[in-house]
């Protein structure tokens, strides 16, 4: 009896963490921050550091998220969720990590060893879909950690817990990145990349004179240039685009600080990882565009194909496993993936996957490094979401009503 009530206090806690949570964002009218904790759908992972109360206000909800993390592990329902996945048939948990560094990423992992069974993609899917005849009596939920984009701290970092704690890691990487050995350009118009080291006071871009003095005005040609670096129509246009605004900003052609932070691995560690066998790599296009927005067709395929076969040819085999830039797809590029012969692809919508999930529109989590392991327990055994949509609707309700009342006004 005393554990019920036990529990039952934590679970009031947790309301009352979540509806803080929610008129906390209400009031601070900030949405993309909420969007780090799950409150509001996002296709991207985004932290603001151009301003000192954005760094403040981030962190008061990472410091909410692990409340909520905390009332939903300690009060038994992250475990009754582990439970209620394991008896409701196979299913395999598919993580979608980006950066490895600064972050709580070992503590992750120690979590996800002790409550998941962790393995390569391949081998994972393989298990899932039957084709294995290796699978185990573990009656742990299979699990796939499973990091985008080829970050040089997924060879400093995530693979050095990799291998010190056993745990095999999945990469999707971008061949022309590597090979350049050039700065990641999708991320251009991140703040701390071209706009802090402009040179000149004023700039004009595409008509508009931005006033860079301005801290608004340094924003808003933010967000302009990660318009034109995360959707262009084409990767010439992409590449276009940056190089004319590096001149208009008069940056100096050295590297800045934030473009050091975003660097590729190097063919030399892509091959130590797969000679290590704790590491698997599956293809994340040749330049990683968000492919709905090329406007050529033939762009698209080359995209998808060529990333396969340079990394075929870099690592001496076959590639089966590809990752949709931002998870972003259509028709056009589930048949272009489907056309390369790929066995599986993964996208960014959240869910686990079951044997009958379409192999080629497979489910991910998407987490963070920063994020604290019961956070991570919390999302990985699916409480999370199930608490958070509430709070969603109850966010989605506040923004009409507020709507109501601005245009009544």
């Amino acid at each position: 009896m005393r554990r019920i009530t036990r529990r039952t206090i934590i679970l009031n806690i947790t309301c009352d963490v979540l509806v803080l949570s929610v008129e906390f964002m209400q009031s601070s009218g900030n949405t993309e921050i909420t969007e780090k904790m799950g409150i509001v759908d996002t296709s991207t992972e985004k932290i603001l550091k151009h301003n000192k109360s954005e760094r403040q206000k981030f962190l008061m909800f990472a410091w909410l998220e692990i409340a909520v993390g905390a009332c939903l592990y300690y009060s038994g329902l992250v475990k009754l969720a582990q439970m209620w996945t394991q008896k409701s048939g196979p299913k395999l948990v598919i993580l979608c990590h980006h950066s490895a560094s600064g972050g709580h990423l070992r503590s992750q992992f120690l979590y996800l060893k002790r409550h998941y069974r962790i393995l390569h993609l391949e081998a994972a899917l393989e298990e899932l879909y039957g084709i294995s005849k290796n699978a185990k009596r573990d009656r742990r939920t299979l699990l796939v950690a499973a990091f985008d984009d080829g970050y040089n701290d997924n060879y400093t970092d995530a693979f050095a817990i990799a291998c010190e704690l056993q745990i095999p890691i999945t990469i999707f990487l971008v061949p022309q990145n590597i090979e350049s050995g050039q700065p990641f350009t999708w991320v251009a118009g991140e703040y701390h990349h071209l706009v802090p080291y402009a040179q000149v006071d004023e700039a004009t871009i595409e008509g508009r004179t931005y006033r860079l003095r301005n801290p608004a005005e340094r924003v808003k040609l933010t967000q302009v240039i990660d318009d034109h670096a995360r959707y262009p129509t084409s990767i010439a246009n992409r590449e276009e685009f940056l190089a004319s605004i590096r001149k208009a900003l008069a940056v100096p052609l050295a590297l800045t600080e934030g473009e050091k932070r975003d660097m590729p691995l190097t063919w030399t560690e892509v091959q130590e990882m797969e000679e290590s066998s704790w590491v698997s790599f599956g293809a994340h296009t040749m330049h990683h565009p968000m492919l709905t927005c090329l406007a050529d067709p033939l762009e698209v395929d080359y995209e998808i194909r060529e990333s396969r076969a340079v990394l075929e040819e870099k690592l001496g085999h076959t590639v089966r496993t590809f990752a949709y830039p931002y998870g972003d797809f259509g028709v056009r590029e589930l048949q272009a993936v489907r056309a390369a012969k790929y066995d599986w692809a993964v996208t960014t919508i959240h869910g686990f996957n079951i044997p009958q999930t379409d192999p080629h529109l497979l489910y991910r989590i998407v987490v963070g490094e920063h994020q604290h392991w019961l956070v991570i327990a919390a999302k990985v055994s699916g409480v999370w979401e199930i608490f958070l949509r509430p709070c969603r609707a109850l966010v989605r309700l506040a923004k009409r009503i507020v709507g109501r009342k601005s245009t009544t006004a």
